[in-house]
Parts: C-alpha cells; structure tokens; sequence
C-alpha cells in the first residue's frame, strides 16, 4: 500500500503553474488507473483509489497541505513510510528527476507543512522546474505557467514520472534511482 501526494494548489488559476506539477502527476495516474474517488469533506483533499494504492490532492493550498495528508494518513492508518510526495523544486532544473527520503523542506512551503504534521521520513519525488533569475521572484516563478517551449516536453516528463511512482510502490528506492532519475529534460528526450 501506498500513499501519492501530489502537491499543488487548487483551481483553475493555478491548473498549469509550476507549483502544481504534483497535481498534473496525480491527474495521471487516477485517469491512467481508472482510480474511484474516495473524497471526504473531512479529507480536506481529493482522494482516489486503485488496487491497494491512494492518491491524493490536498486542496488546502500549498501552505497547509500536511493538514490533509493527515487525516488521509491517520483514517487509513498509513505508516509515514509507505506516503510518496511528488512535488516542484526549483533547486533542480526544468526536467530533472530526484528521489529522496526525509530531508529538510528547502523553502518549500507545501514541504514545511507536511513536515509539521506528519514528519519527515517519507518519499520526496523532486521534478524539477527551473529557478528565477533572483531569489526575490521564487514566488511569483512558481506561481507562473510554464513556459510553452516546457509545455510540450511535460506529457512526455509527467509520464516518465508516473511510471517511476508506480516502481517506487513495489521496487526499492535503489532501484528506482537508478533508472528513472533524471539531470534535466534533455535525459529524457535524448
């Protein structure tokens, strides 16, 4: 069993920013999967299932997603270390892929939130989505469309990515490293 946590923020206003590459992934895999909704008000979130795996699309915005991880985490009873958190971050250029477990949040608030709540021992899956020219315009870089020249690589990325969550799922971590991470778009298109 495990839990997918697509990080993002909710409504049409965000649907193709930065932030919300951890939505686009859950989208993926619920329509890929034909995965039945499970959503509770009490879940603060979207919540699908497929076979014995839940995927999840908290719908508190970024900054108290680990509210909703939460209440899925303590109703199903899910160990922190069977939850997989797939979300933006701008240390990591457009593309590249990383995989890691605990760790500190790097100025991600969806990631401080989750590490509040819940700890943070559980599965980091990195996309990477470029970084501003100054520090000063993170907010607003995220908060921003991607590009149209990144847009027509991101079907083929989110892909790459849901195949390697599914992995994560019965594969270890090991494995999974090994053969789906990625230095930057160009690994994947080359």
């Amino acid at each position: 069993m495990a839990l997918f946590v697509g990080l993002g923020n909710p409504g049409s206003k965000y649907e193709n920013t930065r932030h919300n590459i951890g939505f686009r992934l859950i989208d993926r895999l619920v329509s890929e999967f034909g995965a039945r909704d499970l959503s509770k008000a009490s879940f603060q979130g979207e919540l699908f299932k497929y076979s014995q795996h839940y995927f999840l699309k908290p719908t508190t915005f970024m900054n108290l997603s680990g509210k909703s991880v939460l209440a899925v985490k303590q109703f199903y009873k899910i160990e922190i270390e069977d939850i997989i958190v797939i979300h933006d971050d701008i240390d990591l250029p457009f593309g590249a892929l990383r995989f890691k477990r605990g760790g500190g949040h790097g100025g991600h608030n969806g990631l401080r939130s989750l590490d509040e709540m819940i700890g943070k021992e559980y599965l980091r899956v990195r996309v990477g989505v470029g970084k501003p020219a100054h520090k000063s315009q993170v907010a607003d870089y995220v908060l921003h469309d991607f590009t149209k020249e990144e847009e027509e690589h991101l079907d083929q990325l989110i892909s790459h990515i849901a195949e390697a969550c599914m992995k994560l799922a019965t594969e270890t971590l090991t494995e999974v490293k090994s053969r789906y991470s990625l230095k930057s778009i160009e690994g994947l298109l080359g």
